[in-house]
């Protein structure tokens, strides 16, 4: 057989398709594509809420082991440290108890005033229970899980509290379970009320992967604020209804080379040890514009003879 007939390529058993480098630029330019869709577009967001209802009975899961060890310490405490809790507990019911008598007391003489000064009451919010499942995975965010979804009436922009304060707002909705961005996250702000001066301000959650406290950013280097002052919501952005405890103030720093203060705040809520939280249902303000003709005299005014 002459030599120039054989078949010099190689056996299909060798054939291995395109390079290594060829898919790894594939890959990789489909990624940052389907991470740009995701941000501006939000292509993959019907995608994730399915992986994560999908996921959910997995995630339960692995949780009851910890759940079941949880239960089995709890019910094995120390007997003693029970008692002087429940003795504590009393005490503690007993004091709300004569307060509760100067808030009703209050609450008649507020309702009095607004009704003098034809001020409409504040609406009532009713909030619903949930547990929080796990932390977030990623270290540089302040984010946890709770087990309330979007079939529980759960929206996005609600806010959520524990028996302390404010906890965060949940930003993202799936199905079973939803995402709740805490007050600490390097990307929240929420608008906050000095009580003891009265003064408004926005305190920004602290970046880095160590942030646990909540910054007034912007303060004047003479403005009125001391150490202990408690920070309530004011209510004007229309997210969080006004007289919730959000933090206290813990340190001011002022500084001659700075026109601004610097002032550090830590919240209220037990933010990295809660359990139980409520999720108040989410507002969210519309403003309407006038509709009136602005070509037409305000009431009361005269018009020029040549207008009429």
């Amino acid at each position: 057989m002459p030599l120039g007939s054989l078949d010099r390529t190689p056996p299909p058993f060798f054939k291995q398709g395109p390079s290594a480098l060829s898919k790894l630029a594939f890959f990789s330019a489909l990624a940052v594509f389907l991470m740009v869709a995701d941000l501006r577009l939000s292509l993959v967001k019907p995608l994730r809420s399915a992986v994560a209802a999908v996921l959910y009975p997995a995630q339960w899961l692995v949780q009851q082991p910890v759940e079941g060890m949880a239960r089995v310490k709890s019910h094995f405490a120390d007997l003693q440290a029970a008692q002087q809790q429940a003795l504590a507990s009393k005490t503690e019911l007993s004091a709300l108890s004569a307060r509760a008598g100067q808030v009703e007391q209050l609450t008649l003489e507020n309702n009095r005033l607004r009704a003098l000064l034809e001020l409409s009451a504040r609406p009532d919010t009713q909030g619903m229970a949930a547990q929080v499942l796990y932390d977030a995975a990623d270290p540089y965010t302040r984010k946890v899980i709770i087990d309330r979804g979007s079939l529980q009436g759960v929206g996005a922009g609600s806010p959520v509290l524990d028996e302390s304060g404010v906890v965060g707002q949940v930003t993202r909705v799936h199905p079973l379970v939803s995402e709740v961005t805490l007050l600490t996250d390097r990307d929240q702000a929420i608008p906050v009320l000095n009580t003891r001066t009265g003064v408004r301000s926005v305190a920004y959650g602290q970046s880095g992967a160590n942030g646990t406290e909540l910054e007034l950013r912007f303060m004047a280097g003479n403005a009125d604020v001391q150490e202990g002052d408690l920070l309530s919501t004011s209510g004007v952005d229309g997210v969080y209804p006004a007289g919730l405890a959000v933090a206290r103030v813990t340190h001011v720093e002022r500084r001659a080379e700075s026109a601004f203060a610097r002032v550090l705040c830590t919240p209220m809520a037990q933010l990295s040890s809660t359990s139980h939280v409520l999720v108040l249902p989410a507002s969210t303000p519309q403003v309407s514009l006038p509709t009136e003709n602005h070509n037409q005299p305000a009431p009361g005014t005269r018009r020029h003879p040549r207008e009429r």
